[in-house]
């Protein structure tokens, strides 16, 4: 059984898409070629690297990858978008069978303490797995 290509794009790849990215790799098994891009870059959050670690993801050593590493060298059946900045500016991607789009809060504008901002990337990384989970139907 073919294995499909799915891409997980955000803005800049350092939040949303990176969490997406580990959990529905894990959920998902051999079922699916998972990548993550944004369509900037910018370093991984530190705190995305925090809450991930928390339920057992290591993400030291993953980095921001721009779309364009991907585009002409890889087909992707599935592309999901995860924040409403990238459905607006994410363009076509020739080849795609299933165009997603499934906002989440970007929790890299989260302010206040670090107890409230942990808090901000916890909810939305649960949000993002209850998703993924619904979409698997597990």
């Amino acid at each position: 059984m073919k294995r499909e290509k799915l891409i997980i794009i955000c803005t800049g790849n350092s939040a949303r898409s990176q969490m997406a990215e580990a959990i529905f790799r894990k959920l998902a098994g051999d079922n699916y070629d998972v990548f993550s891009a944004g369509l900037d870059t910018h370093d991984i959050n530190p705190y995305t690297i925090k809450i991930m670690e928390e339920i057992g993801f290591d993400l030291k050593n993953h980095r921001s990858k721009n779309l364009s590493e991907y585009l002409g060298k890889i087909i992707f059946d599935i592309v999901i978008i995860v924040c409403t900045n990238a459905e607006k500016r994410c363009p076509t991607i020739p080849g795609v069978k299933t165009r997603l789009y499934w906002p989440f809060e970007d929790p890299t504008i989260a302010t206040g303490s670090e107890v409230e901002i942990l808090a901000k990337f916890r909810a939305v990384r649960n949000q993002i797995a209850q998703k993924i989970k619904k979409y698997l139907k597990i």
